[in-house]
């Protein structure tokens, strides 16, 4: 009786550190998935409109609408358009407040 006793404790610590081992491999797999997801979110391109002007010897872009000035990481893209009003299409460094321009066109608004 009691090795009956014994065997089924046995196998209910089996089982329950089989359980446990499953429940860790599997929780990095979620964490991967949900920064990559933040990483595509980040990459997703967004148009900004506003006027390129110069924020000490670096070009930024002030935003029309919210007033915010954006580093610009293509100085020479933006130089061309210096003093002028454009649209911006970029991602966006929240953390460094950067836009990675794309595409940078003369805005139809004066």
């Amino acid at each position: 009786m009691k090795r009956i006793l014994t065997g089924i404790a046995l196998l209910g610590l089996a089982s329950f550190a089989a359980s446990l081992s499953a429940q860790q491999t599997s929780t990095p797999q979620n964490q991967t998935g949900t920064a990559q997801q933040q990483v595509d979110t980040q990459s997703q391109t967004q148009n900004f409109e506003g006027k390129i002007t110069k924020s000490g010897d670096k070009l930024v872009l002030q935003d029309a609408s919210t007033q915010a000035a954006y580093q610009l990481d293509d100085q020479d893209k933006a130089k061309q358009y210096e003093g002028q009003k454009v649209k911006v299409v970029a991602t966006m460094d929240a953390s460094t407040n950067t836009l990675h321009i794309v595409n940078i066109t003369p805005s139809e608004s004066r």
